[in-house]
C-alpha cells in the first residue's frame, strides 16, 4: 500500500505501487509493504521518536516487530521535500528518487545493513538499480559516512503503529531486525 500525504511531481500511488511489487520481487523480499511519502518535518519527528535523531532524514525503514511476521515485511517512510531535493541537484526526476529511497528501504526490509556489511549492500543495491533503470543508488551517491547517518532501520514500532499511539502512548517495544536471507 503506497499513502500520498505529500504529492511528488510524475509519482502517483498506483505508479508507485507498481514500483514497489517489482523492487520486492528483484529484492527477494516476501510480504506487504507500506510506503509513507510525507514531509521532512514528519520524517523529522518519526527520525525524533524513533531513533532519538532530532533532524530530517530522506528514508526510515520499520521492520516488523516479530522477525517472520506473517505476510508482512515492513514499513517505509519517505520525505518528498528530500526527494526532491536530490532529485534537482543530481538532475533527475523526484518520483525517480522516491523509487530510488523505495529500493533503499526495501533492501533494509530484507535485511541489509551498509552500516556492517563490508559493502554487500552497496553492491546489491547499484545491481539492482540497474535491473530497474534507476539513476545512481543511494550508497554510491552519499558514500559510506554519509549513509551511516541518513537511513537506518528504525527500533520501537511502525508507522502505522505510531499513528494508532498517537495519543501518547509508548510504540511497542521491538528487537533490532538483522535477518539475512539465504542466497
Amino acid at each position: 500500500m503506497v499513502i500520498l500525504q505529500k504529492r511528488v511531481a510524475g509519482l502517483t500511488e498506483d505508479s508507485l505501487d507498481r514500483f514497489v511489487t517489482r523492487a520486492k520481487r528483484v529484492a527477494g523480499l516476501r510480504g506487504s509493504v507500506t510506503v509513507l511519502v510525507t514531509s521532512s518535518r514528519e520524517l523529522r519527528r518519526l527520525n525524533q521518536r524513533f531513533r532519538g535523531k532530532d533532524r530530517p532524514t530522506d528514508v526510515l525503514s520499520f521492520p516488523p516487530e516479530l522477525v517472520g511476521a506473517r505476510g508482512f515485511a515492513g514499513d517505509l517512510a519517505i520525505s518528498a521535500d528530500i526527494a526532491t531535493q536530490n532529485a534537482r541537484r543530481l538532475g533527475h526526476s523526484p518520483a525517480e528518487e522516491v523509487k530510488i529511497l523505495t529500493l533503499h528501504g526495501v533492501l533494509h526490509l530484507t535485511g541489509y545493513d551498509h552500516e556492517s556489511d563490508n559493502g554487500e549492500m552497496a553492491r546489491r543495491e547499484q545491481r539492482l538499480r540497474q535491473e530497474l533503470g534507476l539513476p545512481i543508488a543511494l550508497i554510491e551517491r552519499t558514500g559510506t559516512r554519509a549513509a551511516k547517518s541518513s537511513n537506518r532501520r528504525v527500533r520501537g514500532g511502525t508507522p502505522q503503529r505510531m499513528l494508532r499511539n498517537s495519543t501518547g502512548a509508548h510504540p511497542p517495544r521491538s528487537a533490532h531486525y538483522s535477518r539475512r536471507r539465504a542466497r
